[in-house]
């Protein structure tokens, strides 16, 4: 999953006592187990409450065998019914990504650090839905210190609309098999400063630790982008346009799409930074910021279909052969 807790604590209903529209009855029950998109794979919950909030049914689910915090309010489109149909779609997206031995409710053990060759071999397969928090328990049975607890992890909460533009971005690369045309306009790295110029025009200064977080932000992606963030149908594109020891940085080709998976990542890549709890806070307010940001320009910054080159069966076989 990408981020814990969306919406975890059972808030006051917006607008309770709404009447729902007429067209809109409700379609689950409070109690009803179901099955629940979370990323681009599904996962059995437990509908706990449904109520009307600003005229539509939202639903309380919990995630069957997850701690609660991983409980959020959805809408009727991220749920389906427990039937023959919907199990058999829940397991071939599972089955699409079988590589990742480790899945479950989209997080996967988190590792210890790796050598470079070590990172790169094994992070080429890394599904960029993957967000990796919890430590299993260590061979002697000794559980290991819990990466995911507040002091240490940074959490990040999507707006419901890039949630969908996650989910979007998967189904065109490895469902339909279309790429994100490049160069992408903006940028990264455009994407970066309009960002600043907005907190400078807003602040009436440019803050010392915003430009640092932006420069951070810009140093992960160019980094990680390769090893962590690009689906196996991207790779060769990636290698058309950022050649082996090229000068070309990420950051100047790639845009939102691609930026917006490097958030998913983000706290399994801060887990090991060593954060006060202060600094963790304001951190994770400021990030929170920039996607608010992005969610405001979402229709300028994400393409809303990829038109670029279409992956044949023919060569995405022959590339996860390689």
């Amino acid at each position: 999953m990408g981020s814990s807790n969306t919406g975890g604590k059972e808030e006051s209903a917006e607008g309770s006592g709404e009447e729902p529209p007429l067209s809109e009855a409700r379609v689950f029950s409070e109690g009803e187990k179901v099955l629940a998109y979370h990323g681009p794979l599904i996962y059995e919950a437990k509908v706990q409450r449904a109520e009307v909030r600003k005229k539509e049914w939202k639903y309380f689910v919990h995630y069957l065998g997850w701690n609660k915090n991983w409980d959020e309010w959805v809408t009727a489109d991220r749920l389906l019914k427990i039937n023959e149909e919907n199990v058999q779609r829940q397991q071939e997206l599972l089955k699409n990504k079988s590589t990742d031995k480790n899945i479950k409710l989209g997080r996967a053990a988190q590792s210890k650090p790796k050598s470079s060759t070590d990172a790169k071999v094994e992070k080429e397969d890394t599904k960029t839905n993957v967000l990796r928090g919890k430590k299993r328990k260590s061979d002697s049975g000794a559980e290991e210190k819990d990466a995911d607890s507040p002091e240490k992890h940074v959490k990040i909460q999507f707006p419901a609309s890039l949630k969908k533009q996650l989910v979007d971005d998967w189904e065109f690369v490895t469902q339909l098999g279309k790429l994100v045309k490049l160069p992408r306009s903006p940028s990264v790295d455009d994407i970066l400063k309009r960002y600043l110029d907005y907190r400078s025009k807003k602040d009436g200064m440019i803050a010392e630790s915003v430009g640092e977080i932006l420069s951070g932000l810009r140093c992960y992606f160019d980094k990680a982008l390769r090893p962590m963030l690009l689906y196996k149908q991207e790779r060769q594109q990636y290698h058309d346009l950022v050649p082996e020891n090229s000068n070309i940085s990420p950051s100047t080709i790639y845009g939102a799409e691609h930026l917006l998976r490097l958030f998913v990542k983000l706290p399994e890549l801060l887990a090991y930074v060593n954060l006060e709890e202060e600094a963790a806070t304001q951190l994770q307010q400021k990030l929170h910021d920039f996607l608010k940001f992005t969610q405001k320009n979402q229709s300028a910054f994400f393409l809303s279909n990829y038109d670029g080159r279409r992956v044949s069966q023919e060569e995405s076989k022959e590339r996860d052969s390689l």
